[in-house]
């Protein structure tokens, strides 16, 4: 196995993988220094009149519903905080310290500025409580302006919760609303692979209060950094079965190339979705098992009290679903991905769709963004300039424009891979993918991004496709680092 190269220091984007509070520690760079809690409350806080406003602007979901607070009120004279900042928290995520959570954050920042996603959505605060700080900037309010151009987002929640955030935020990109705000991470899931990209840990330790604060203080003063994000469009034959994740949704437009040749027949109806995802999209097995686990948490939410809980099931799931079993045994869907899949692939600073073979031994494929997969692991490796050289790629950032694909074999090579004793199998680096997917032998294959697995139907006749691009624009987060 190669060695690993050593790290670009130049880089802002470097991606760092944390799995432990130790890593959280390090990666504050606060340990003994004391955050004053009125000090740092005066630095997030917007004034009263700001907040109220935008919160009555997403309650009646208008953006002049809260024109009344401006007219009762001049904003001269007003302080305008040195780094104003709201925070979008999962109170379900987190076990049972998620409420509590939320109530430490609205006694450090204000109730108005905490929003539970149960009650806000994060595409309502878009639409309305920016919009309304917006439109009292161009109206002449320094405040609302100055509170606009700083305003910082912090997600307490796991990667589909970040995810969500940035999506609704990448609206604001779509329709030249900058600047757009950078967001940072309060990790509450159960793998956290965003969070731990860029140094916000896998877990956060809920037992020391402090910590809170130093999360909030290093929000304001960490740098900002770029994330590619990657749209992704399924298109399947009409009829086909597809209960589809929350991150994908259907579409009447199906816009995909059409200048590739297909194997299998042109159905007279499709479905579509579409969906983004910022960390890895997969197909294979690992998906299946994604899709079981979280069917049977979803059943049985007893069982699933927290991220360790939900680790031990997650593996002992696994090992029911086949994976750990040879690959001649006769159900056909425990077989390779050869048998299913053709993939088409464009290369860095390249126009052309090339095809690339399958791995025969192959049974999971995963497109990767970042450095984190499955809690903190590297399935990619840090791999030496001569082995990059020798395949064609390039070193790997999250914000490259370029997505690692690698397959898994079986359950044995996975679980080596996951604890870092070898790399996965290698297969392309590439700026745009297209999947055809036929049926065969097997009657359903599972696929997922991000974390979000989801079932689909096969047709043996008619071909399903997944195009996956990436998105014109960046995300921007904040580094703890």
């Amino acid at each position: 196995m190669d060695s690993p190269t050593p790290a670009r220091n130049s880089s802002a984007t470097r991606i760092v993988a944390r799995s432990s509070m130790v890593d959280w520690i390090r990666a504050c760079g606060l340990a003994g220094v004391r955050i004053d809690k009125e000090e740092l409350r005066r630095r997030l806080l917007m004034p009263q009149y700001l907040r109220l406003a935008m919160l009555d602007s997403i309650r009646k979901k208008d953006v002049d519903g809260g024109d009344h607070h401006f007219r009762s009120r001049s904003s001269d004279g007003v302080p305008t905080p040195e780094s104003p900042m709201v925070v979008f928290i999962n109170s379900r995520s987190g076990g049972r310290h998620g409420p509590v959570l939320k109530e430490r954050l609205q006694q450090l920042i204000s109730e108005e500025q905490v929003f539970d996603l149960l009650d806000v959505k994060p595409h309502e605060f878009v639409r309305y409580g920016l919009a309304c700080l917006e439109k009292w900037a161009n109206n002449g309010d320094i405040c609302a302006k100055e509170t606009r151009q700083n305003i910082r987002v912090v997600v307490a929640g796991g990667d589909g919760t970040v995810g969500w955030v940035l999506g609704c935020l990448g609206e604001l990109h779509q329709k030249g609303r900058d600047p757009v705000p950078p967001v940072a991470v309060i990790p509450l899931g159960t793998g956290n692979d965003l969070s731990r990209s860029f140094g916000w840990g896998g877990s956060f330790p809920f037992v020391w209060r402090s910590a809170i604060k130093k999360t909030l203080h290093r929000a304001t003063t960490g740098p900002i950094c770029r994330l590619d994000s990657w749209h992704l469009v399924v298109k399947v034959p009409g009829g086909e079965v597809i209960d589809p994740p929350h991150s994908l949704k259907a579409t009447e437009e199906c816009h995909i190339d059409q200048t590739l040749e297909i194997e299998g027949n042109v159905p007279d109806k499709v479905n579509c979705y579409e969906g983004v995802f910022y960390n890895y999209f997969s197909i294979g097995m690992d998906a299946q098992v994604a899709y079981g686990f979280h069917h049977l948490r979803n059943e049985k939410p007893y069982l699933a009290q927290g991220p360790i809980s939900n680790k031990i099931i997650y593996s002992g799931y696994s090992c029911t679903q086949g994976w750990f079993l040879t690959p001649c045994i006769s159900d056909p869907s425990l077989r390779g991905l050869k048998n299913i899949l053709r993939i088409h692939i464009k290369r860095v600073r390249c126009s052309e769709w090339e095809q690339i073979p399958v791995p025969k031994s192959v049974r999971a494929i995963v497109a990767l963004n970042l450095h984190n997969y499955g809690s903190g692991r590297n399935p990619w490796g840090k791999l030496k300039p001569d082995y990059l050289e020798k395949r064609g790629f390039v070193e790997a950032h999250a914000d490259d424009g370029l997505l690692e694909i690698f397959g898994l074999k079986q359950g044995w090579h996975a679980s080596f891979v996951m604890v870092e004793l070898i790399t996965a199998k290698h297969i392309a680096q590439a700026s745009s993918i297209r999947l055809e997917i036929r049926g065969g032998e097997w009657k359903d294959v599972f696929m997922q991004m991000d974390g979000e697995p989801w079932k689909q139907a096969m047709s043996q006749e008619h071909s399903t496709f997944v195009e996956i691009k990436r998105v014109p624009y960046q995300s921007l987060m904040i580094s703890r680092e």
